[in-house]
């Protein structure tokens, strides 16, 4: 399965979703056909290890998570949780604890009456954690988080994977001098977007420059703000890659402003996939922020620990597909396709 990864350039967990037809997983239907013609390439085959078994006693999961208000992410990922476990007759019960410690003892002190699986632990922001002593002894899977020492299995994003496909998108279309309004400092997917988005440029002989990376803090205001500072430079971009959605409407309301077109002029790329993208003016092309698929897959870990199937610890980090839109312009054909389609 890491072979067949490898081949088609996308993470062993995408593999393991396609091959096993999960249902719901956002995925696009280039990456299902890069998977599985890899699959057929290098003769691999899904081994089947038999039914998944839930132990009699044991049919309740409870998912605790810090916030599930502020942002949509949890209430994602509980949803992929959620609907997994009915396949299996498993209940899952929602706990918010507010990253409070005394708050997850008293709920993993009174849920640990029940029949438990196990316990999935998620954060909206992915960051590491340090659980309580509570949890000794549970199964336990944290999901867009991890411990120190790993000793836990974790589910997170691919957001380096992910700031890599944007930046490589935009070049792909065409656009030389591409600029990168960040998220808020001393984040993990701030500090690993950036790190795609310099791979990028690297992999494209494109000279990275520090003037083109702004610290913005994941809301429109900031995105409006660096926007303008961009454009303001003596040479400005003509790509802005917004770490999240809600920067690249401010970017939106900036560029418009100045009376630029996207993407005729300038082309703008997100990341998260909230439903606000599809209703700009252009839709905006962005990734998906994969919190659906992690909670489906954080489920399977927690089933595969408590049969005894996972042989250790491990730390899955899930693609971010890419969805075009109409705010990057299509990438302009080789000449090759050129003279095919002349």
């Amino acid at each position: 399965m890491m072979d067949v990864a490898a081949m088609a350039g996308v993470s062993q967990a995408t593999v393991s979703l396609v091959l096993n037809g999960s249902r719901g997983a956002k995925l696009s239907d280039a990456t299902r056909k890069r998977v599985h013609e890899a699959a057929r390439e290098l003769g691999y085959n899904l081994i089947r290890r038999g039914a998944r078994t839930v132990p009699d006693d044991r049919s309740n999961i409870v998912f605790i998570a810090d916030e599930i208000t502020t942002d949509p992410w949890m209430a994602l990922a509980f949803e992929g949780v959620r609907d997994k476990a009915y396949e299996y007759g498993i209940n899952v019960s929602l706990a918010v604890s507010h990253g409070d410690e005394e708050t997850e003892q008293m709920i993993v002190n009174q849920m640990s009456r029940l029949p438990l699986l196990g316990m999935i632990y998620g954060t909206i922001l992915t960051r590491r954690v340090e659980l309580s002593s509570a949890f000794d002894g549970q199964h336990t899977v944290l999901l867009n988080c991890y411990n120190a020492d790993r000793s836990l299995p974790s589910v997170v994003p691919g957001d380096v994977l992910g700031g890599r496909t944007a930046t490589d998108h935009l070049i792909k279309a065409g656009y030389k001098r591409i600029a990168l309004i960040n998220g808020q400092s001393g984040v993990e997917a701030t500090r690993d977007r950036l790190k795609g988005y310099r791979q990028a440029l690297s992999s494209h002989d494109i000279p990275f420059d520090g003037d083109l990376v702004k610290p913005g803090n994941w809301e429109p205001l900031s995105g409006y703000e660096h926007t303008h500072a961009l454009m303001n430079l003596d040479m400005p971009p003509d790509a802005i890659f917004c770490a999240n959605d809600l920067m690249a409407l401010g970017c939106f309301d900036a560029l418009k402003e100045r009376g630029l077109r996207i993407p005729e002029d300038i082309a703008v790329i997100g990341f998260d996939n909230r439903e606000i993208s599809e209703s700009t003016h252009p839709p905006l092309s962005t990734l998906v922020l994969p919190q659906y698929e992690m909670g489906e897959i954080a489920f399977e870990l927690l089933l595969d620990n408590a049969n005894g199937r996972q042989s250790g610890p491990a730390q899955i980090k899930v693609e971010c597909p890419l969805i075009e839109r109409a705010s990057v312009r299509a990438a302009k054909p080789v000449l090759g396709q050129e003279a095919e389609m002349l």
